[in-house]
């Protein structure tokens, strides 16, 4: 069985579910998002449009021969409008949001879900941050929130208590340990993995041009 990560881009944005692909719950600001837009799939590929051209890929997508079997998003904060509408923002200075994650059912409980994070975590490390944070939500897996039992079971702690949205915190410089055992989980569970490959870090949010087409 054939599996590979690869970076979110306008091409694979359709490989997204339906529902997120019209989701801008954290693309845009509460104000805007209450009005109800009219395209919101519109405002999805500019907001990513805009995140690639200022930061780059802003997420990863995991195929299973050749099929969309997961995903997750994250960003800086200043490309995160929602982010700072929660009672326990903002996120820390030296830290990305991580923004959202889904499994597709078929492959629950293969451990997609801890790769796509380690994957992640990587990334954020060469793009030169120090952090990813999320704000949790203490109910089950749905909606645009990441269940705090999945965030604390992938290594995040509880940075602000809070009994409806507690900001946790995965410090990426503990990520150093996986090292060898990361690459060896992926090296098994994705192989080829392609899209992941080594670039200079660059402080987090700092801009740089990339082809929104091209991983």
């Amino acid at each position: 069985m054939g599996r590979e990560i690869l970076p979110l881009t306008l091409d694979r944005l359709p490989d997204l579910p339906a529902d997120c692909r019209e989701c801008v719950f954290w693309e845009l600001t509460p104000a805007l998002s209450s009005r109800g837009r009219q395209c919101p799939s519109e405002d999805k590929r500019g907001w990513l449009t805009t995140t690639l051209l200022e930061w780059g890929s802003p997420g990863r997508v995991a195929y299973v021969d050749g099929q969309p079997a997961g995903y997750i998003t994250y960003a800086p904060a200043h490309l995160v409008p929602r982010s700072v509408a929660f009672p326990t923002s903002p996120v820390s200075a030296d830290a990305v949001v991580l923004m959202t994650a889904r499994m597709d059912p078929r492959y629950a409980g293969q451990g997609l879900g801890r790769v796509l994070i380690q994957s992640a975590a990587k990334d954020v490390l060469r793009r030169g941050g120090r952090a990813m944070e999320a704000y949790g939500s203490p109910g089950r897996a749905g909606g645009c929130l990441l269940p705090t039992d999945f965030l604390l079971a992938v290594g995040f702690h509880t940075a602000r208590e809070h009994p409806a949205y507690p900001r946790m915190r995965l410090d990426l410089r503990t990520a150093l340990r996986w090292r060898s055992e990361v690459e060896q989980a992926v090296e098994k569970l994705f192989a080829p993995v392609r899209g992941l490959g080594a670039r200079q870090p660059q402080p987090v949010g700092t801009a740089h041009r990339q082809d929104p087409a091209r991983p």
